[in-house]
């Protein structure tokens, strides 16, 4: 089932809390931006100049009221006294206004270019560490966690990180600052007024607060039901041969359209709010406005403030409450930001069990020795799934598993591959304790070829030299001739250069195990592991597929999981797992002349079946 949005969103507020623990883990990965401070720095100072600009402005403007009355405009002062200089001319304004301008346009620009640069490249560094950490992770943690959850944290979590780091954090600096400038200058026009101002915004603010949360809760509301919808529009296109086939078009739609007619009330609801809000907005600002202009009014009467003074008091304090209002909303999107960080920071904190590194690895000489294994996967401690099991394989033999489902012989490959801890024994691999090995140089010498073949959405030359990726085109077609895989390459027009599309659904089942067995080819391990590499093809395709996995197993130590016991006639030593212990060993030939024997009454029973 898909994972939608709203329910990322819920999962990133719960870690949304501002605590100890949240700011340690924001510092952790705010840390990957320390390469690239000097941008941070540069962005701040242009910040900073870029919110002087602005607030200077409304200055100068307001002054050619004062050279419009034919009065002269003292900048900051109230008389020639105090003035830091006197502007008697209007065209001299203008000037400073437009150096304003030009000033504030650079400032703008070259902040958002240096935090961009700081972000992009630091987010860069964070993407390919999360990546890098996930793909060498063992195998229990892609058992209990979702491949959607991942790569929700590739992208959601680290596109909230992108908000914040890039614009939010920067207009939270922007409203602190436009705050303290805005709140000394309105002191310095009128303190009187000022008291005024305290007095009628905030509780503004404090309502419209919560006004807004509940307007985000009937919105995350309507985002959790859109996502249902969604979800059936996914299960109905995913699976429609089978709503066509049993004719429940006329349900789906119904369906769908119960939905989507939930959707519309809530959105209906929200609109309500929203607009009531807008209103509510509308009529307190401008109320306050009027209230406050009706004040200045009085103390302009008095003598207290002059017009230059009026109109500057009211952009500031504009200024004012828009950055208390906002530094809400963005404190708000910065713990939304802290939240993603926790969510990223619990992957980042796993133990990884390889590295990401060129491997070079020793040849192995392919001895395998299972000694007192017994083994229960992590998920399920209490369910035995091999108990005791003993073997040895020789260099270059040859060895089969046999047994009914669930008996325990993947697992034993899982196991050879270090995929998961054994829980009691031992396996040596040349006389040497498998966990002495580097677990890449161990995985280096091995090749699998599993039942359901995995291909990547690209040609079919990349497949197959995935096995080694520095082959050469003649290499490729050495290992596919080999593998029966030349015999469909050459009729493809673009021969390796086919496109095999999504996990090869372009490609027959028959076809993908030769491009498998090829790019096993190709890696020339010492170890080969078939994991029922058979049993899902036709007759014809079985009988390539064979001959090709004759020419891979070729003087390598080889352990199948078989199926059809047809295919391991020939190998050197069968052995037969039931209940997770070995309940016989031999060759073909002995273990079907035992009358009662397991193998033998499997054998019989797909004999009977065929």
């Amino acid at each position: 089932m898909a994972r939608s949005k709203s329910d990322d969103a819920e999962e990133i507020k719960e870690h949304a809390k501002l605590s100890k623990s949240t700011l340690n883990t924001g510092l952790k990965i705010f840390s990957y931006t320390k390469p690239y401070r000097t941008y941070y720095i540069v962005g701040m100072f242009f910040l900073i100049l870029s919110t002087f600009t602005v607030m200077g402005l409304p200055y100068f403007l307001t002054g050619l009221t004062e050279l419009a009355l034919n009065k002269p405009f003292f900048v900051l002062g109230k008389n020639a006294q105090d003035a830091l200089f006197i502007i008697n001319d209007k065209f001299t304004v203008v000037k400073i206004l437009m150096v304003i301008l030009l000033l504030q346009a650079i400032a703008s620009f070259l902040r958002v270019y240096t935090f961009s640069q700081a972000t992009e490249r630091t987010l860069a560094d964070l993407r390919g560490a999360i990546y890098n950490k996930i793909i060498t992770l063992p195998s229990p943690f892609f058992e209990n966690n979702r491949i959607g959850e991942l790569t929700s944290r590739l992208s959601s979590d680290v596109s909230n990180l992108q908000e914040v780091l890039s614009i939010t954090i920067a207009e939270f600096f922007r409203q602190i600052f436009t705050f303290i400038i805005g709140f000394g200058l309105v002191l310095f026009i009128s303190w009187k007024l000022m008291l005024w101002v305290l007095f009628t915004i905030p509780p503004l603010v404090i309502i419209a607060f919560f006004f807004g949360k509940k307007i985000k809760k009937i919105a995350k509301e309507t985002q959790q039901i859109l996502a249902k919808s969604g979800i059936i529009v996914e299960e109905t296109f995913t699976a429609i041969a089978m709503v066509k086939a049993y004719t429940n078009e006329n349900f789906e739609s119904k369906r769908y359209k119960v939905a989507i007619k939930e959707v519309m009330k809530r959105a209906m609801k929200s609109a309500i709010f929203r607009g009531s809000f807008i209103s509510f907005i509308i009529v307190g600002l401008f109320g306050i406005l009027v209230f406050l202009a009706w004040k200045a009014t009085g103390y302009v009467q008095t003598g207290d403030l002059n017009i230059s003074d009026l109109l500057q008091f009211v952009f500031y304090s504009i200024f004012i409450g828009g950055s208390i209002a906002g530094l809400g909303e963005n404190y708000g999107r910065i713990m939304l930001g802290l939240g993603a960080t926790e969510r990223i920071s619990e992957i980042l904190e796993y133990e990884s069990e390889t590295q990401i590194r060129v491997i070079n690895p020793t040849k192995f000489e392919g001895k395998i020795e299972f000694k007192e294994i017994s083994f229960s996967y992590p998920s399920r401690p209490e369910l035995p799934v091999l108990n005791e099991i003993n073997f040895t394989v020789q260099p270059g033999q040859k060895i089969a598993l046999v047994g009914s489902s669930g008996a325990g012989k993947s697992t034993i490959i899982q196991l050879l591959l270090r995929n998961y801890p054994l829980n009691k024994g031992n396996i040596l691999i040349d006389d040497k304790d498998f966990t002495a090995y580097d677990i890449q140089d161990l995985r280096a010498n091995t090749a699998i070829v599993p039942q359901e073949v995995i291909l990547f959405g690209g040609t079919i030359r990349d497949n197959i030299c995935y096995g080694k990726l520095d082959a050469t085109d003649e290499e490729i077609l050495i290992a596919a001739k080999k593998a029966n895989a030349t015999e469909f390459i050459e009729r493809f027009p673009e021969g390796l250069n086919t496109l095999v599309g999504e996990r090869g659904l372009k490609l027959s089942g028959g076809q993908k195990q030769r491009i498998a067995i090829a790019r096993a080819i190709l890696r020339d391990p010492a170890i080969l592991l078939l994991d029922e590499a058979t049993s899902s093809l036709d007759a014809e395709s079985e009988k390539l597929v064979q001959s090709a996995l004759n020419a891979l197993m070729e003087g390598r130590t080889t352990i199948i999981v078989a199926h059809r016991l047809s295919t391991i006639r020939n190998v050197d030593e069968i052995i037969v797992i039931d209940h997770g212990k070995i309940a016989e060993k031999g060759t073909h030939q002995e273990l079907s002349n035992k009358e009662n024997g397991i193998y033998n009454n499997l054998l019989r029973l797909q004999f009977s079946v065929n």
